[in-house]
């Protein structure tokens, strides 16, 4: 058992790893796509909400699938389809046919998202401790791995679609070549294995169990809007707000992205010491004191610092959020990861959008007001993950 929860575990940082580099792929083309469809960003930011809604629907699907069928079945076949998917973006020359490529792998993705979340949640049953923040950091290295294919497949001359092809052909055996690894059945809890065997769970339980859910999924609309509004508006903060040259200002989003990696590295060893609860109240708190830095401050070096509180906050957030849905109820991991993910990822879309119309009424430093205000809404409602009974798991075995 402890060589095969060690390979489950490699597994699912290899998927998570897989996601990442498939997604930062399509970013990294983007504006070699936007040029020759011969879009504007206007279109272009229209086509993506199609990538967006494709993606949500994908993860509804998925996770009513992957508690059904099985991680070990779905996620294999889900990081197939977004590898072959990846390809279409790469191939259009007229919007029409981009956005119908942006749905399908928007789709794909979505599907590959939370059936991979869900595996992770049982792994992290099955260990007994935090592991769920540290996937996450290695979605986030995929992205940088899709940053350095891209750059060189850009200086070999490839076109956007042979790029994708060849990133998207390695996708398909990274995809099938893990799949053995995968846990082969999700633990159960015994109350989770007795209710199955009598059909009956109670109606009361049943409502407290989606209510939680729900709450959770507000709180990773909270937090993934925080995200979503740092990935577009970092950047231009501090070459507009603060006057930066753009060479300067581009290390914000980097600054941002660097101390968010760094945080999930960390925040597994913090969960098992101090627990949940913590890391998504302070980690929450930190970020609000790190985006009303950001907010105030006239000086660059500040807003360099705040970005970097604000992605050290954020970083251990979602992953704390997931892993609670997940560990709800073992037997609808999957559709309660898709519940919480599906609505976050509204949030992360929705993100630069408020923010942009917030800056008609406001200047855009001052509209990162409406960051601060749900970062503290997300602290003070973290009490939420205080009674997780699924989460008191035996400890792992010797040597994990």
């Amino acid at each position: 058992m402890n060589d095969s929860l060690r390979a489950a575990r490699v597994a699912t940082f290899v998927y998570f790893s897989l996601c990442g580099t498939l997604m930062g792929t399509w970013v990294v083309n983007i504006p070699a796509i936007e040029e020759r469809v011969d879009i504007t960003h206007a279109t272009l930011g229209g086509l993506l909400v199609l990538l967006g809604l494709g993606a949500f629907l994908g993860m509804q699907v998925a996770g009513r699938l992957t508690d059904r069928l099985g991680a070990r079945v779905v996620v294999p076949a889900t990081g197939v389809l977004c590898s072959v998917a990846l390809v279409l973006p790469g191939l259009p020359r007229d919007p029409w046919t981009l956005a119908g490529a942006l749905l399908v792998f928007g789709f794909c993705n979505g599907c590959l998202d939370v059936s991979m979340n869900a595996h992770a949640v049982h792994v992290e049953k099955a260990y007994g401790r935090p592991v769920m923040s540290a996937f996450h950091a290695t979605f986030s290295v995929g992205g940088v791995l899709a940053a350095l294919v891209g750059a060189a497949t850009a200086n070999a001359g490839l076109s956007p679609a042979a790029g994708m092809a060849a990133t998207g052909t390695l996708g398909v055996v990274i995809a099938l070549g893990s799949a053995r690894a995968l846990l082969p059945a999700e633990p159960v809890t015994a109350d989770t294995d007795s209710a199955s065997k009598t059909g009956h769970v109670s109606a009361p339980a049943r409502r407290t169990t989606s209510g939680r859910i729900w709450i959770l999924a507000v709180l990773a609309l909270t937090v993934m809007l925080c995200e979503g509004a740092a990935n577009d508006w970092s950047a231009l903060h501090l070459k507009d707000v603060l006057g930066a040259p753009a060479s300067t200002a581009a290390f914000a989003y980097g600054t941002f992205a660097a101390t968010m990696t760094v945080g999930r590295l960390l925040a597994d060893r913090l969960a098992a010491r101090f627990g949940s609860m913590a890391i998504l109240r302070h980690g929450a708190a930190t970020a609000g004191v790190g985006i009303a830095i950001v907010t105030v401050s006239p000086w660059i070096w500040a807003a360099f610092a705040g970005w970097a509180l604000f992605g050290l906050g954020l970083s251990g957030c979602v992953p704390q959020l997931f892993s609670a849905a997940g560990h709800a109820d073992p037997a609808a991991a999957g559709a309660n990861v898709s519940r919480v993910a599906g609505l976050g990822y509204v949030g992360m879309l929705a993100g630069p959008a408020v923010i942009g119309w917030l800056t008609h009424l406001v200047a855009l430093n001052h509209a990162f007001v409406l960051l601060i205000l749900l970062c503290a809404v997300t602290a003070v409602a973290a009490g939420i993950l205080r009674a997780d009974p699924d989460r008191k798991t035996e400890p792992a075995p010797s040597g994990h």
